[in-house]
């Protein structure tokens, strides 16, 4: 007999208030593509993804150094996740990650992502079809991250991390930090309560050989030199910071049956407000199916819907888990995405 908890219900209902939050402000104007490091936005991880990134009060893999680093302390096992995804435009988006519980001191982690491409050549007008050069981009973070349970029920976790970006000659770096929280409510038989603030840091701005020029001070002037060199100078950015809530909860949860239900609300500094949506069901912790939908009420966005499914399984005899994931992700006009992961746990 499935035992239904009675603190969904609540859940439900605060849906309802969440997605008051997430409606855009008027016809105010957003600001997408005014800020450097996007790539900090993309979801991390298969089962994330597929639960359309409704994961901040979930938390309880190791993705979560990305979803929310409080989570992170509540990992009683070392463990290690790879997750690959075909990102649009036939780029290429990594995350690799590890945790260290260290019992009453905390949990440290460290994390890798990369957005990389292939190389591509040099065109200019005057040789449309290539100067025989190739140039290439890609973005990458490197991240350190603690956490610790404050209490049976409350944890805590920062994320210090470095940020850099090129584009063929050119680079720019920043340090940013996050900062989240993970709460299980006791009146709410279990419902967990979530909180991150992301990529809170400096202004990135490019620099390199590709802005360096010549200048002529005086050309009126006869054997003045034409020879003398100077750097253009490019505006700064700043990161996409990020503010994302979440709640999530068991409608059901018995021996052999696992249901779990999760809404994101987000307020990003470079978009309008939005809210995620998953729902993922477990059979005997053995096989996982998963959906979703991210940025709802956005307007001005691209598809939505995504799924995915999960398998985790005993290996060897020291009691290791792996954890093969795999997620489909929506995106309309720019297609789709396929990400898989897996995680292993020792």
């Amino acid at each position: 007999m499935i035992r239904v908890r009675t603190g969904w219900v609540l859940l439900l209902i605060l849906i309802g208030s969440m997605t008051a939050f997430s409606q855009p402000a008027g016809s105010a104007v957003s600001k997408v593509g005014t800020t450097s490091a996007a790539f900090l936005e993309i979801p991390v991880g298969s089962r994330a993804l597929a639960l359309g990134g409704a994961f901040v009060a979930t938390a309880n893999d190791v993705t979560s150094l990305y979803w929310n680093p409080a989570g992170a302390a509540r990992l009683s096992r070392f463990g290690a996740v790879f997750a690959r995804t075909n990102w649009i435009a036939d780029m290429k988006f990594d995350y690799a990650a590890a945790v260290a519980p260290l019992g009453d001191f905390g949990t440290l982690g460290l994390s890798f992502t990369s957005l990389s491409m292939d190389a591509m050549s040099v065109r200019t007008v005057d040789r449309p079809e290539g100067t025989g050069e190739l140039f290439d981009a890609g973005s990458m973070a490197i991240g350190v991250h603690y956490a610790r349970n404050l209490s049976d029920r409350f944890s805590i976790g920062f994320t210090a991390k470095y940020v850099s970006e090129q584009i063929w000659n050119m680079s720019s770096s920043a340090f940013a930090m996050d900062a989240g929280v993970l709460f299980t409510t006791h009146f709410l038989t279990g419902i967990r309560v979530g909180a991150i603030i992301s990529n809170f840091g400096t202004d990135m701005e490019l620099s390199g050989r590709d802005t360096r020029t010549f200048y002529r001070i005086d050309p009126q002037k006869f054997g003045s030199n034409d020879r003398v060199p100077h750097n253009i100078e490019l505006d700064s950015w700043p990161l996409p910071l990020n503010f994302q809530l979440g709640l999530s909860g068991e409608v059901f949860n018995t021996e052999d049956h696992l249901l779990t239900v999760a809404l994101d609300a987000l307020h990003p500094s470079d978009n309008h407000e939005s809210v995620n949506i998953g729902v993922e069901y477990g059979f005997q912790k053995f096989l996982f199916a998963r959906g979703g939908y991210h940025s709802l009420f956005l307007d001005d966005s691209e598809g939505g819907l995504s799924f995915g499914a999960g398998l985790s399984t005993g290996m060897f005899a020291s009691g290791a888990l792996v954890s093969f994931d795999y997620a489909y992700s929506d995106l309309g006009r720019l297609k789709s995405l396929h990400s898989f992961s897996i995680e292993l746990s020792f």
